[in-house]
């Protein structure tokens, strides 16, 4: 990636449009830095729903596994909530809209147990953000370091992480 893309900030924290702030090996958003990178996603910030699904992190809406915004139906949709078309003219298809954890991690690395245990929560834009761990019993952390201990229940280790915006003020 180019300097030209990238940001810094007076704390020192390098970011880079459409990511998560990054410092030396460190991830994080909303003021809070850890050292285990974010669930691959639509998006490179994993923003979720409460039952996991992803989300937008715009905006909160919901998106599909192909990172378009979806009705509450799952129909594809355009800014203003109207049915995409393909060339044809037909409305395209709805894709599938899984769980970030629990389907998309479990299917994308082979972790047959990952699953959301572990979470904390911090106040960010005056409102509650729950930061979710999603773990597996796997030795390995999605950046490559040894999985975390300590925040998983069982012989769980963090893998990954999510955020959910509560909407309850802080």
């Amino acid at each position: 990636m180019g300097l030209a893309t990238r940001r810094s900030t007076a704390d020192g924290v390098t970011r880079v449009p459409g990511t998560e702030p990054t410092h030396g090996d460190w991830f994080g958003f909303c003021g809070h830095y850890w050292t285990t990178g974010s669930c691959r996603g639509s998006f490179r910030l994993p923003r979720v729903d409460r039952t996991g699904r992803p989300l937008r992190p715009a905006d909160g809406r919901p998106v599909d596994d192909l990172g378009r915004l979806v009705d509450g139906r799952g129909q594809p949709i355009d800014e203003s909530g109207a049915r995409l078309l393909g060339a044809d003219g037909v409305p395209l298809p709805a894709a599938k809209r899984s769980r970030l954890c629990e389907d998309t991690v479990r299917r994308r690395y082979r972790l047959n147990d990952a699953v959301l245990q572990g979470s904390w929560y911090r106040c960010c834009d005056g409102q509650i953000r729950k930061l979710w761990d999603c773990c597996s019993v796997s030795p390995r952390r999605i950046n490559g370091d040894a999985s975390v201990t300590g925040y998983c229940r069982g012989k769980r280790k963090v893998f990954c992480v999510v955020y959910y915006d509560t909407g309850m003020p802080c």
